[in-house]
């Protein structure tokens, strides 16, 4: 019998039964609404969780499913070609065969560990004589989308559980069970899946998603925390935070700054996805009573003014989901991204015509001001719906090139630059 949560993910793929059906099929189906204000929905989500609030102007759209064995290496070596970006850089397939790949994270002696969604898979990718072995070293967790690596350990967030393996890097054929080190968490499935980010001292920033597009949230999610993983104590340093599943910490400050994916269901071009900053401890980011910065929520507003609450660094635009997000700290690119942050953007499912798919550079100040945005890599959308591939994390490597993930190819990229 399949869980909840298994169920919901499954839905990703089985809700694209709706669009195969046609335009016109799809019309005459009733609206999709559900009662997401009961904890019934919470623990019980529907397997279409995610198409509750559906608008006459926007019926029939759902996420598009991926292929289930990625992309192949003729498919990848037609596609790095097809990649835009600016003069000097270059694009190359860095490894094939990472099924659902999330977020990644170094080992210290050179591994590349690789998250999943979907899947319940963590893979090890390992030189072997110039080319790139991936291993799957963990099956059947829930949901392990983000990862980190400290002092030896390979920690992994599975929806309601940080596990920490230890020696990681020595025992890729067997990790053994983990010990779990925090799990005050709930396992709602909707918007469960996470992002690590670990600060100077160690501690991990994690976010926890709302069960549901829009609402007003149980008290345990909607937030970003601070997590040590060595005592299992937490902060909410957070609050009003619809979905995030990318972050980092700014290198000249110390401060943490974190991409979020703004609410469904209201039109193509309507509300903006978000690049925030926590510049001090329990600022409240807006959800679910206002929008990027400026938009009451018709329905969730109930009184308050977007003044209330932190604006945005900046706005990204409508549906174009970013996730992973890393400062640039190396010394191959050009000047100019020194210490800016690049986003891998995710890509649209809630408009008809995708945007996003692609990486984006933004310099600002260390307080968050005079945001410039600036397109870095694009070419994974063709057309209107098109997905050749769609990055959603970001890594730098030790010769200053960066690695990306991308889960709709089950691949990960190396861009690199050269004068």
């Amino acid at each position: 019998m399949k869980s909840t949560f298994h169920r919901s993910v499954l839905a990703f793929a089985t809700i694209l039964a709706v669009g195969a059906t046609g335009p016109a099929a799809a019309q005459d189906k009733p609206l999709k609404k559900y009662e997401s204000g009961k904890k019934e929905f919470w623990t019980h989500p529907p397997d279409d969780w995610f198409l509750g609030d559906e608008t006459e102007a926007q019926k029939g759209l759902a996420p598009p499913s991926g292929p289930p064995t990625g992309a192949s290496d003729a498919e990848l070596a037609s596609l790095i070609k097809k990649i835009k970006l600016p003069e000097g850089f270059k694009i190359e397939v860095y490894a094939s065969g990472v099924l659902a790949a999330r977020q990644m994270a170094w080992g210290d002696k050179g591994t590349l560990f690789v998250g999943s969604f979907g899947l319940g898979n963590v893979y090890a990718i390992k030189d072997a004589g110039g080319k790139k072995e991936v291993k799957t070293i963990l099956k059947g967790l829930n949901m392990p989308t983000g990862l980190a690596f400290r002092d030896g350990a390979l920690y992994v967030i599975a929806v309601d559980k940080l596990i920490r393996y230890d020696n990681a890097e020595a025992n890729l054929d067997n990790l053994g069970q983990g010990k779990v080190v925090y799990d005050d968490m709930p396992s709602y499935a909707a918007h469960g899946w996470k992002y690590l980010a670990a600060d100077k001292d160690g501690w991990f920033y994690i976010p926890f998603g709302p069960p549901f597009n829009i609402g007003i949230p149980p008290t345990s999610v909607s937030q970003i925390r601070r997590v040590d993983p060595k005592t299992g104590n937490a902060e909410i340093v957070a609050l009003g935070v619809r979905n995030s599943v990318g972050g980092d910490v700014d290198p000249r400050s110390g401060k943490y700054w974190f991409t979020e994916n703004a609410r469904d269901w209201i039109s193509d071009d309507m509300p903006s996805d978000k690049l925030n900053m926590i510049s001090k401890l329990g600022e409240h980011f807006g959800y679910p009573y206002c929008h990027q910065g400026d938009t009451p929520d018709d329905k969730f507003a109930m009184g308050h003014q977007c003044s209330e609450f932190a604006p945005p660094a900046l706005n990204l635009g409508a549906h174009v989901a970013p996730l992973g997000m890393k400062f640039y700290t190396g010394d191959q690119f050009p000047a100019e991204y020194k210490n800016a942050i690049l986003i891998a953007e995710h890509g649209s499912w809630n408009r008809h015509k995708y945007q996003g798919a692609r990486i984006v550079r933004v310099n600002v100040d260390p307080d968050g001001k005079n945001a410039k945005e600036t397109v870095f890599a694009s070419g994974w959308i063709e057309g209107d719906q098109g997905y050749l591939g769609r990055p959603d994390d970001i890594i730098l490597d030790k010769d200053g090139s960066i690695l990306v993930a991308d889960d709709w190819a089950g691949a990960i990229y190396r861009i690199s630059y050269q004068k």
